[in-house]
């Protein structure tokens, strides 16, 4: 019997692209579902990866890309990125027809430089992010904050029931489709498996370059000891090399694996935030690094949720990452985007999520309601620094905890959200 679809919040969006674009290109990393959402609003399909006939579907493709255009629409073209041309072609066929909704591109990774499409297809082909199942998607989560909410003004009062075992639990089985009805031991087999192929294979078939993979195992590991920091690319090269006489990797080799990484969407990495673009506030501008799911930290790492609840402060680590995870989501789902400040006086701001009309939101994420208070005062202190500018006031003050926590405004104005309470 074929397993139930579990609705996606990228559905709504993915109908909503549909009917502004000819076509949508459905982007994420290998697993987190793209084809099984996108085959749910396709007609028709086709898959650049099907072994059938020795490859049959690629090589037509590859001497005649309209060929994979043909079918009934919305035409699903699965792992376009193999055959690149088939960019260029859904782009002329868009155009020349006017057709709005024709075609989904589905893909893990962006074609490399020399065979990138020489079109932008800017205005044609809409491009959709995907990620791994959040808490809510998963039914962990109760949804009854609404993010969305939040920026209208809404208060909020929720219970939570989520307990330090169960937010290991969590990080270590990570938010991936196919491990649902799995036991904990088999989920996290699963995202081990992930970055085998990784390491072994899969970041030297992204482009055909020759990389040792030992030494991407070991960039896996520095990512996953510095998840969600502002980790310099040195300290990235430096942790690839485990003795003086092995030879750590060079800045630009270091640079080169974080590239193919991205492109395979292993790395989601938060942005800094520019409050404006005449802010006095100087910023600090480096990335926070993310992992796309909070699994691949655990499994590059060989940890499990034993381990992880004897070492808090990592576990408060990979919380953040798992909160950034889902905040992104559900900011997607309403018009929004999600950064981190920090600036010049060392204040640091866990999340941003800003809205394209300007309206935003300091989030400070803690572990344990022990913590509240103190991410209470940084999101305050930074409201404050804000609107003594000149910049508008936050829509609302945050505080996302993982346990202990009971959702309800608290007398200074910060909206405590347990984690298990937050949805779109």
């Amino acid at each position: 019997m074929p397993n139930r679809y579990i609705p996606r919040l990228v559905d709504e969006q993915l109908e909503d692209y549909l009917s502004t674009f000819g076509a949508v290109s459905v982007e994420g990393p290998k697993w987190c579902g793209k084809t099984t959402t996108a085959s749910q609003h396709a007609r028709s399909k086709t898959n650049m990866a099907d072994p059938t006939g020795s490859y049959q579907a690629r090589r037509l493709a590859t001497l005649e890309p309209s060929l994979a255009l043909q079918g009934d629409r919305p035409r699903l073209i699965d792992e376009w990125q193999e055959v690149p041309s088939i960019w260029d072609a859904v782009r002329y066929q868009v155009d020349s027809d006017g057709a709005r909704g024709a075609f989904i591109l589905t893909g893990s990774a962006t074609p490399r430089k020399d065979s990138q499409p020489s079109h932008s297809g800017a205005g044609r082909i809409g491009r959709l992010r995907m990620s791994t199942m959040t808490l809510q998607e998963l039914g962990i989560s109760t949804g009854s904050i609404s993010l969305a909410g939040l920026f209208g003004g809404e208060h909020y009062t929720a219970a939570s029931s989520m307990t330090l075992s169960d937010v290991a639990r969590q990080v270590c089985r990570g938010g991936w489709p196919g491990i649902i009805g799995l036991d904990d031991t088999q989920a996290m087999r699963v995202a081990r498996s992930y970055v085998d192929a990784i390491a072994e294979t899969d970041l030297s078939a992204v482009d055909g370059a020759n990389r040792d993979p030992e030494k991407v195992r070991r960039l896996l590991q520095s990512l996953a000891r510095n998840e969600s920091s502002l980790a310099t690319l040195k300290t990235l090269a430096r942790d690839t090399s485990p003795t003086e006489e092995d030879g750590e990797i060079s800045l630009s080799a270091a640079a080169d694996y974080l590239a193919a990484l991205g492109r395979m969407y292993y790395t989601d990495d938060i942005p800094a935030w520019d409050p404006a673009l005449k802010s006095p506030v100087r910023m600090r501008t480096a990335a926070k690094r993310h992992l796309a799911d909070p699994s691949l930290a655990v499994a590059a790492l060989g940890s499990n949720p034993q381990a992880l609840l004897a070492d808090l402060k990592y576990l408060g680590n990979l919380f953040e990452s798992l909160t950034l995870h889902d905040l992104e989501v559900y900011a997607r789902n309403c018009d929004a985007e999600v950064f981190h400040y920090h600036d010049s006086t060392d204040l640091e701001v866990d999340a941003i999520v800003q809205r394209r009309n300007g309206a935003w939101m300091p989030v400070e994420i803690k572990l344990g309601v022990d913590q509240e208070d103190d991410g209470a005062d940084n999101v305050i202190r930074l409201a404050n620094k804000m609107t003594k500018r000149g910049e508008r006031e936050p829509a609302a003050l945050l505080v996302i905890v993982g346990v202990g926590a009971v959702g309800h405004v608290r007398n200074d104005g910060v909206q405590v959200v347990p984690l298990d309470a937050l949805g779109e």
